[in-house]
């Protein structure tokens, strides 16, 4: 279609020869417009196809943060555009709102972009690590993530004030005197902030580490740690919603990062197996020093320890190489397999409660000898 049948076919609809070559501007504008979007999807689709093909975080994390805002940026000031031209023909006071509504779409659209950039960089970085075996601090990057969004919400919603001719200063002070009476109406939420600030900082757990309370009843795997509430879920799959605050009162214990597991048990042999006990401690101490499981560089303790009521008592204590859980049961288990068949190896037994009674001279229970030939098993 030329643009001299498009604008005949307006004078046919009555327009006056101005307000059909107002009209023919706009529709180019309009038009250029949607050309320019046009071409914007085709260059940042292929772009991003051939981005993902690299192995580098950026260009992902930039072409996605970069496309929808600005493409309705070229929307933003295209109409506003247009909207400039239909207002230099008219005293219409709606089209003073023009330049406003245009500079802080640019603010917003920019503080989007940015933020898109900051979120996309965050899970670009985390899934790069992750996929070429490095440890990723996930707390840490989610947190220095959320900092730099809010700071840049905060500074495009200052700037958006200023254009629009609003005193900053005075905004300042005053978000000072009610950020006072927030602050006494909010003092949990502030504590379970500051909270989670600590957390970041300091690091005494991480997402994916098991970690545990002796103050509360607090254990199980950090899932998530917000800035209000962190996530644990318990080993028996039910989830723990802790304020944050409450990490700053509490001591807290995390067995994901211990070196080694330890193996402390104790094991008793009848009265009359003593003289098997120094041989049997022995012959488990070189055992578990034999062991490629057990860590004989720690501290590795194998000895006669009580006089019990039913038994000798020795402990085992001694640490094992692995920390994970379930393999360290199966060490354990195997360890405690071979110091049974070591105490068996000595003719001796492992001991169970037992209680010996002594009757005076000339005392007899009458159908004991009954009892114990029903006891004994009969001999075929």
């Amino acid at each position: 279609m030329s643009l001299d049948f498009f604008q005949n076919w307006l004078q046919s609809l009555g327009l006056d020869p101005a307000a059909t070559s107002l009209t023919t501007q706009v529709f180019i504008v309009v038009l250029a417009v949607l050309a320019v979007n046009l071409t914007l999807g085709i260059v940042f689709g292929q772009l991003l196809k051939h981005a993902r093909q690299t192995n580098l975080v950026w260009d992902d994390a930039a072409l996605e943060a970069l496309g929808r805002p600005l493409r309705l940026l070229v929307w933003l000031l295209g109409l506003a555009f247009a909207a400039d031209m239909v207002g230099a023909h008219t005293d219409a006071p709606i089209f003073e709102a023009v330049d406003p509504i245009r500079k802080t779409g640019v603010i917003a659209l920019m503080a989007w972009m940015i933020t898109r950039l900051i979120r996309n960089t965050e899970r670009s970085l985390v899934a790069h690590r992750e996929q070429s075996g490095k440890p990723t601090d996930q707390a840490t990057v989610s947190a220095v993530a959320k900092l730099l969004r809010l700071s840049v919400i905060i500074t495009a919603v200052l700037i958006a004030m200023q254009t629009l001719g609003f005193s900053v200063s005075g905004v300042l002070a005053f978000g000072g005197i009610g950020g006072i009476a927030v602050g006494f109406a909010a003092k949990d939420l502030l504590a379970n902030f500051f909270g989670a600030m600590m957390i970041y900082f300091d690091r005494p757990f991480i997402v994916g580490e098991w970690i545990c309370s002796p103050d509360k009843e607090i254990e199980g795997t950090v899932e998530e740690i917000g800035w209000r509430l962190t996530r644990i879920r318990r080993f028996d799959k039910r989830p723990i919603y802790v304020p944050n605050a409450i990490f700053t009162q509490i001591a807290v214990e995390n067995p994901s990062r211990m070196t080694h597991r330890r193996i402390l048990t104790t094991i008793g042999i009848r009265y009359d197996d003593l003289d098997a006990m120094q041989a049997i401690t022995d012959d488990v101490r070189q055992m578990l020093i034999d062991h490629p499981d057990i860590d004989s560089d720690q501290t590795l303790i194998v000895h006669f320890d009580a006089f019990s009521a039913s038994s000798l008592d020795f402990f085992v204590y001694t640490f094992t190489h692995t920390t994970q859980w379930v393999k360290f049961d199966e060490i354990k288990q195997d360890v405690l397999l071979r110091i049974a068949h070591i105490i068996e190896s000595h003719g001796a037994q492992i001991a169970f409660p037992t209680r010996t009674l002594h009757l005076p001279d000339g005392i007899s229970i009458h159908g004991a000898q009954d009892l114990v030939s029903a006891s004994t098993p009969a001999q075929t």
